[in-house]
């Protein structure tokens, strides 16, 4: 494989070392430097693989000063591949804004797609996936938390947040509190040797973690969205369903969109969806 000059963003597995594509180990090769949050994470991925590489720390502390010098580098037409300690670069990471000075500057930007906690956990959590929104972290205090979660709580939308296991029990109960006991799911270890996904109400999750002793590892949720919006939605693909015996796709979100007032894109999108179940 030969490589243009340019970013790549890289995506690195969450956990299993084999969830790694064939093109991103070929970047990881090829690439003329690997732009890492911290070395010693990739130096043990490169190490299973077996690629040697030079590495280049960026993260929140260097990135000022690491920045010019990274699009020095791409300017006298570098290739250097951009990862995150685990998952796809700027999901919860330093990265965006060196993506964005590198695409400002004209330079190329490419992605090398892959793993990613907040989906992997979205795919697995048995809650509603057309709509959804990644919400990154929550305060450390509640306070703070649950006025985050007051701007959260109309949006129709299944919500996805990362959590320390030490907050886990707190978090719940102020979700629970503030969005109302809505049905979640928590999905700890993702891919790793103890992987485990809980799901029940918020107050059931908030009861069971406050009295279990505090989880390992890396936690995600996924919390479902209010039941109005689910609602609309279970209204919306009723009405598709029916519109897709007599019509094309097209056809069919056009009429649900003027019927609901629903996005007629999103609309598209979701009536592709169940005509490809329905096959």
């Amino acid at each position: 494989m030969t490589l243009a000059p340019g970013l790549y963003v890289t995506a690195t597995p969450i956990g299993n070392a084999a969830d790694i594509s064939a093109r991103a180990l070929s970047v990881l090769r090829e690439a003329d430097g690997i732009i890492a949050e911290d070395t010693r994470v990739t130096g043990k991925l490169l190490t299973i693989h077996g690629i040697s590489n030079t590495l280049i720390v960026y993260n929140d502390h260097n990135a000022p000063v690491q920045r010019p010098k990274i699009l020095a580098r791409l300017r006298e037409g570098q290739r250097l591949a951009l990862v995150t300690d685990a998952g796809t670069p700027l999901v919860s990471d330093p990265g965006y804004k060196l993506v964005r000075e590198v695409s400002e500057e004209g330079l190329p930007v490419f992605a090398v797609p892959g793993p990613s906690a907040a989906l992997a956990a979205l795919s697995i959590a048995g809650l509603p996936s057309n709509k959804f929104l990644f919400a990154g972290f929550l305060p450390h205090k509640s306070g703070e938390r649950k006025t985050v979660l007051e701007s959260l709580r109309d949006i129709p939308a299944s919500l996805i947040l990362f959590e320390s296991a030490q907050r886990l029990a707190a978090s719940l109960a102020d979700m629970a509190s503030v969005l109302g006991n809505r049905e979640a799911a928590v999905a700890r270890e993702i891919t790793k040797l103890h992987e485990e996904v809980k799901r029940g109400t918020l107050a059931e999750l908030a009861r069971f973690y406050a009295d279990a002793p505090t989880p390992k590892g890396e936690v995600t949720l996924v919390v479902a969205p209010p039941e109005k919006a689910r609602a609309s939605t279970a209204n919306a693909d009723s009405l598709l369903r029916q519109a897709l015996v007599h019509m094309p796709v097209s056809a069919a979100a056009a009429l649900v969109a003027e019927a609901t007032g629903e996005n007629r894109r999103a609309l598209y999108a979701r009536a592709l969806e169940l005509k490809a179940e329905d096959e």
